[in-house]
């Protein structure tokens, strides 16, 4: 039962406490609707508090529709409900269509947690989209972090997100919508191969479960949890390396670090200059390493976003252009 299984993974990763209020982030989709339902469910149980937050991206001409939808069913189950609404193809023209609708997307949700003070920001992710994002990382070349996938529980900014349904596939879902009779809103670009998400989703997919593996997205979701609890271990050693907050690291002690906590030390050490590490590649990562152990003192290494690393004699020093 959906319900069972949602219960089992809240209580095995910590994700809800008594008292917490929530934001639910729903689209109108499929999955943000039965996450509603079944948090709703469970309100009494968890003495929590749910507040419903729909972000209108303005995308389609009849994206209104999911914001009356989701208005509706708001007030059907007595939930307080805000929206908002983001004209992202104009915000697009600076960046990528994806990205931007998403960081738009927490930036709303982070906004709303803020003005009600809510302690947690739910969102819809399944295990299928765990599958995908695995598969599409693998195919791009990610590290440890990205292979991790989609984790039940992470901290944005000061804001906690979690992802009650990360372990239901997409089929459960769209049974328990119809066993309550619930046409949630489908979005038809899903449909079509026009993103790279939905190539893996239509195409890839279905041709590794019926080809090579049937339980591929179970194989690919557990790959996930086990390399996110391996990074996590990771993460705390090169913490504790990186204790210093200046923008230094001293080049000896990198030497004699392990590679794996070398490579996060050193992608620490961007994110506290940049405010993140997108965009940063392998390849960045491998010609800092050169930088450290081949190249002449006072050579400079640029990364993107205006990130520039200068090797000087004892240390290497980090700043933004």
């Amino acid at each position: 039962m959906i319900l069972d299984k949602v219960k089992k993974t809240i209580k095995r990763y910590n994700l809800i406490d008594k008292g917490d209020k929530i934001i639910v982030g729903v689209s109108g989709g499929p999955d943000s609707v039965a996450m509603l339902y079944l948090l709703n469910s469970l309100k009494k149980e968890l003495k929590i508090n749910l507040h419903v937050a729909h972000l209108d991206h303005m995308l389609r001409n009849n994206s209104y529709k999911d914001r009356e939808f989701v208005e509706r069913l708001a007030r059907k189950l007595k939930i307080p409900f805000t929206t908002a609404n983001i004209n992202i193809k104009e915000l697009a023209k600076a960046g990528s269509l994806e990205e931007i609708a998403r960081n738009a997307r927490l930036g709303f949700l982070f906004k709303v947690a803020q003005d009600i003070k809510a302690d947690k920001i739910a969102l819809g992710h399944n295990l299928d989209d765990q599958a995908e994002t695995v598969l599409m990382r693998i195919i791009r070349g990610a590290g440890l972090y990205g292979l991790s996938g989609i984790l039940p529980k992470r901290n944005i900014a000061g804001y906690e997100i979690i992802r009650p349904l990360i372990e239901v596939k997409r089929r459960e879902i769209e049974a328990f919508l119809n066993r309550k009779k619930v046409r949630p809103r489908i979005d038809s670009s899903n449909l079509e191969d026009i993103y790279f998400r939905n190539k893996i989703r239509n195409r890839l997919l279905p041709l590794l479960e019926k080809e090579y593996n049937k339980n591929i997205k179970e194989v690919l979701s557990n790959m996930a949890q086990s390399l996110g609890y391996d990074y996590d271990y990771l993460m705390g050693a090169a913490k504790r390396t990186l204790k210093s907050s200046k923008p230094k690291l001293n080049i000896n002690r990198l030497i004699k670090l392990h590679p794996a906590i070398r490579r996060l030390v050193l992608r620490m050490s961007i994110a506290r200059v940049k405010g993140d590490t997108r965009r940063l590649a392998f390849a960045h990562i491998k010609e800092l390493e050169d930088l450290i152990f081949n190249r002449p003192v006072n050579s400079i290494v640029d990364l993107p976003k205006g990130v520039s690393v200068v090797k000087k004699k004892k240390y290497l020093s980090f700043y933004l252009k």
